[in-house]
């Protein structure tokens, strides 16, 4: 099981879409976010994804496709 952990940053036009309800649901991951800041044209987020590193790179792509920019953070922890 993998911890790794997402700065996300969310256009205007899909500041109202829930893409991380979505991934939530469409991948075998647990989504737990640890800092965000959502205004109404803008926002970014800090997000941990757990679960198998190979599901968690298919939810990353599945918010690309989504139009959100994903960055990993630094310090990323696997166990």
């Amino acid at each position: 099981m993998a911890h790794l952990r997402f700065h996300i940053r969310f256009p205007h036009e899909k500041i109202k879409e829930p893409v991380i309800y979505q991934i939530g649901h469409e991948f075998n991951i647990v989504t737990n976010v640890r800092r965000a800041d959502v205004r109404d044209t803008t926002g970014w987020m800090d997000l941990e994804l757990t679960g198998e590193v190979e599901e968690i790179e298919r939810a990353v792509d599945g918010l690309r496709q989504k139009g959100v920019i994903v960055d990993p953070i630094e310090l990323n922890v696997v166990e």
